[in-house]
């Protein structure tokens, strides 16, 4: 593979990456403080959205799985066809309706619409690695630079949505001591701006909105005109496809899948209770309301010129050993809680961008390996990669939305107020619970798992070498 064909093939991954990043950090306050709907109300748009996605996963590697070759390939159609509708599905997320009573209706409409077509694109897209090349390394490498561009993208979205959005989240009035103002009307007032100010709050969403949305555009068109998408570089004349259910059925049985998938969805809940509860964290637990666009960006920063060296570390020690990376996160993390400083807190977000850079690379730099795996137990048969990514989204997407759902259900009954400038004790505990306890107990039951996974360096060679033979 060109290094051209790589860049492209990476960009085209990002606009996801850009807004999703922005929803993971910012749509859940977005909700509470901006559209003023309940926690409760909240988690079920977060969770149902969530859910929406994973369950369109199989539902979009079933008729993927059927669909034919066209001139521009078979997986390409279905990202450019759904591309227009994830555009203003997103655009439409962050709309402030002028009725009261049918926002919650709103919100998980759209929430559930962008979920579906983000899965849509993403599920032919990832499986497009196993038709760029047949070579390991074409494929690992191509994976290194699409998650570089994916965790830059991931970094754009939150620094353009946290940028534009900050002022809609930093009220004068929440500077005061409490020390010296102890009234109830302090602990009350709402960060509400003026509705004559002609860049009120959903204004300045709207906006950001339209900025990620043009990226998501740019990125796309890079991505058609870049890639080639070759027809199945492993099928053989003699082979048949793997009919979808059989398929699914299959892959449920496949031992390093399952092993691979079971770790990761644990892993990848965490970071996403990491980035849904991270803004809120900082808002209202720390006292760093003023740093927070900052504290994520130095997070994403992190994360993105750490890949290269998480590829160069798993290529000399093996991606298993890699994975030791991602447990960096959890004695900084719980530093954070316990000592919320502002010196502290930046070195917790660079360290954590490490750990998420690993998170993230890991797992579909594996996932080949088990795709290989997989083809060489059967032979003859063909069409099972977008049933292992379609499935393997639809777990980490699922466990994602109960680990969301559940999180802004938390804070609802710990008595979370919206626009206030200092929630209750409960609520600070939960946020902090949210951000170090859970997140770490999951990484490690995540990595315990992991250690069981029997794909190592050597039997990816062997692999390799059978393969070639297979040919």
């Amino acid at each position: 593979l060109s290094m051209c064909s790589k860049l492209c093939y990476a960009i085209g991954g990002a606009p996801n990456q850009v807004a999703g990043s922005a929803a993971s950090f910012f749509l859940q306050i977005y909700l509470l403080d901006i559209a003023h709907i309940t926690p409760f109300h909240a988690s079920l748009v977060l969770f149902i959205g969530k859910a929406s996605g994973a369950v369109t996963d199989p539902v979009a590697g079933f008729f993927i799985s059927k669909s034919r070759w066209t001139k521009i390939g078979r997986l390409m159609p279905w990202v450019l066809a759904c591309t227009p509708f994830t555009i203003v599905s997103y655009f439409l997320m962050w709309y402030l309706p002028p009725f009261v009573s049918g926002r919650v209706a709103w919100y998980l409409t759209f929430h559930c619409l962008f979920q579906a077509l983000t899965t849509l694109f993403q599920v032919p897209y990832s499986a497009l690695t196993m038709f760029l090349s047949t070579d390991q390394k074409d494929r690992d490498s191509a994976t290194a630079y699409r998650m570089t561009m994916e965790v830059l993208g991931t970094l754009i979205g939150a620094a353009l949505q946290g940028q534009i959005v900050a002022s809609a989240h930093v009220s004068p009035h929440c500077t005061v001591n409490p020390s010296v103002n102890t009234t109830d009307s302090w602990h009350d007032t709402p960060s509400i701006p003026d509705p004559s100010d002609p860049l009120s709050h959903q204004v300045i969403y709207m906006i950001a909105a339209g900025v990620i949305a043009g990226v998501y555009l740019l990125g796309i068109v890079v991505l058609f005109l870049g890639v080639k998408e070759r027809d199945d570089p492993y099928a053989l004349n003699s082979d048949r496809a793997i009919p979808f259910c059989k398929g699914l059925a299959l892959t449920m049985k496949h031992g390093p899948y399952v092993k691979l998938t079971a770790s990761f969805l644990l892993i990848s809940t965490a970071v996403q209770l990491e980035q849904g509860n991270f803004v809120l964290f900082c808002t209202h637990a720390a006292g760093l309301r003023n740093h927070f666009q900052y504290l994520v960006v130095t997070i994403l920063v992190s994360a993105a010129v750490s890949v290269p060296f998480w590829q160069k570390f798993l290529q000399r020690f093996g991606k298993k050993c890699a994975a030791c990376g991602i447990s960096w996160m959890i004695p900084f993390a719980v530093m954070l809680v316990t000592i919320p400083n502002l010196i502290l807190a930046y070195f917790v977000a660079f360290v954590s961008g490490l750990s998420i850079a690993a998170s993230l690379l890991l797992p579909w730099s594996m996932l080949p390996d088990v795709v290989d795996n997989f083809r060489l137990q059967n032979p003859h048969g063909k069409g099972h990669e977008t049933i292992f990514y379609s499935s393997y989204v639809f777990f980490t997407k699922m466990s994602a939305g109960i680990g969301l759902g559940i999180s802004a259900a938390g804070l609802e009954f710990t008595g979370y107020r919206p626009g206030i400038c200092r929630q209750s004790d409960d609520v600070i505990l939960t946020l902090k619970l949210l951000i170090g306890a859970v997140p770490a107990i999951l990484i490690l039951l995540g990595l315990f798992i992991l250690l069981f996974y029997p794909i190592t360096e050597e039997s990816r060679k062997e692999t390799k070498l059978a393969l070639e033979e297979l040919r």
